[in-house]
């Protein structure tokens, strides 16, 4: 039989942090569902997108945590909704860029306050409290 890890080490840690994660996770994609249709991924691809930080699948598959068949399929189920637009890149023909469509950038803003909302409440307090 295992023993506990004792209080402080990094185990305890590991473990403290995977809790916040997934307590996170699942607030972000209960409230961001509830309130805005979206689920946490998809949210994170419209940040990623919103911010200028990514236009092309495989920059965004850098930045989001997905493996590339989920976010095929995020972006999909976003571009189904209206909220993105794929296109092949002008300057690489291998390449896809995904950008966001007025509805999707209308829709980002009304889930940011959300987000934050969430993050505040799951992430603000020490992991011990």
């Amino acid at each position: 039989m295992t023993q506990p890890a004792p209080a402080g080490s990094l185990e305890s840690e590991w473990r403290d942090l995977l809790a916040r994660h997934a307590r996170t996770a699942c607030a972000l994609d209960r409230e961001l569902e509830a309130h805005h249709g979206l689920g946490m991924s998809e949210f994170e691809v419209l940040d990623r997108l919103a911010s200028g930080t990514a236009s092309r699948v495989q920059e965004l598959a850098e930045d989001i945590h997905l493996s590339q068949s989920a976010l095929s399929r995020t972006v999909a189920r976003l571009e189904k909704n209206g909220l993105v637009q794929r296109a092949m890149c002008a300057d690489d023909r291998r390449g896809v860029s995904v950008c966001l469509t007025p509805a999707g950038h209308e829709r980002y803003e009304a889930a940011r306050p959300t987000h934050r909302r969430v993050l505040e409440e799951n992430l603000a307090s020490s992991p011990c409290e």
